[in-house]
């Protein structure tokens, strides 16, 4: 029988909320599954202590390595880095960084088969670069190469002689030595993405985008698991744990496009499915699941907000359970297939 090891950060699965599902999931797949943390492996005697779900509670116990290894999230010491890497030498692991922001969009621009979906974008370097990518395009948006959640993220608007701030949902005006000191502030911390802002929105004028969640099946093929709007409120950023809100796909779609939602949720399933496929094919290190974030302009053309290599669990309609069977089944295939 194949055995999955779910690797987390966190040394207690109850803390770790998805924990149960995978454990779940593997029991209806017929899968042996234990939860781990990094500094519970033993390399010298080939076993782990882990966490097995059993009779309705979690019990410690000593494991053999895993056939596969689901790392749920990164490691968070030097230490922790050290034996994940070690442990990816000999076993599988399901996910693969992609790298920054940045990352993907070069490799996608190198590419070619998907550039035309790419936001226009320059890596932030130094203050005058935004002030000459604002001369081209007079509404931009400014991201850490790192960020997630929506966090971080400023959006630029030029006016005559000024420019428009909104930060956090606040509007600041500057002139251009103000700006400029903005900008240098920024960029000290952390490195930033600057892009043409596209106008994704609703019929009431909020801003929105979709995320697509694709993960591969049992036997190492894409699928689309979900697409569901996020809209919010106030601002610029869609994001789900930012204030904002989801609802039905399809239901969205015939509020949104009328008569037009079928051919445009097509649209979407397809892209969802041949963008992965491409994305996949640029790497080394198979990837087993991503989260797309694209927005649709007035000409309902398609452009890619972001790509997320660990999207979560999809915060609609109880796919929790779905999302762990699909990633079980891959696992299987991954052990089966036997490639590290």
């Amino acid at each position: 029988m194949v055995t999955v090891g779910m690797l987390s950060h966190r040394k207690d699965p109850k803390m770790v909320y998805k924990s149960y599902a995978y454990a779940a999931a593997a029991k209806m797949e017929g899968v042996e599954f234990y939860f781990f943390s990094p500094g519970r492996v033993h390399f010298d005697t080939g076993t782990i202590e882990g966490w097995v779900y059993e009779s309705g509670q979690w019990i410690q116990k000593i494991n053999p390595f895993p056939d596969v290894i689901y790392n749920a999230s990164s490691a968070q010491t030097e230490k922790q880095e050290e034996i994940v890497k070690r442990l990816g030498k000999i076993i599988p692991f399901t996910s693969h960084p992609i790298g920054s922001k940045w990352d993907v969009f070069q490799r996608l621009k190198e590419a070619k088969t998907f550039a035309q979906y790419l936001i226009p974008s320059i890596e932030v370097k130094k203050a005058q670069e935004v002030i000459e990518f604002l001369r081209h395009y007079k509404d931009i948006v400014l991201k850490p190469f790192f960020g997630h959640q929506g966090q971080n993220i400023i959006h630029v608007m030029k006016n005559d002689k000024s420019y428009l701030i909104e930060r956090d949902k606040n509007n600041t005006v500057m002139n251009v030595e103000e700006f400029t000191d903005f900008i240098n502030s920024i960029i000290e911390k952390m490195t930033y993405l600057a892009q043409a802002y596209i106008d994704s929105k609703t019929k009431s004028d909020l801003a929105t985008h979709f995320r697509l969640h694709v993960q591969k099946d049992g036997e190492g093929k894409w699928n689309l698991a979900t697409i569901f709007p996020c809209v919010v409120e106030k601002g610029i950023v869609a994001n789900i744990s930012n204030g904002g809100y989801t609802m039905v796909f399809e239901d969205f779609l015939k509020q949104e496009f009328n008569y037009e939602y079928f051919n445009i949720k097509r649209y979407l399933e397809h892209f969802s499915v041949e963008f992965s496929k491409h994305f996949d094919s640029l790497h080394q290190n198979k990837l087993d699941e991503l989260g797309i974030d694209v927005g649709l302009d007035k000409n309902q053309k398609i452009w890619i907000f972001e790509v997320n290599w660990r999207p979560g669990t999809p915060p609609t309609f109880s796919l929790e359970l779905d999302v762990a069977k699909q990633m079980i089944r891959y696992a299987r295939y991954l052990a089966l297939k036997g490639s590290v």
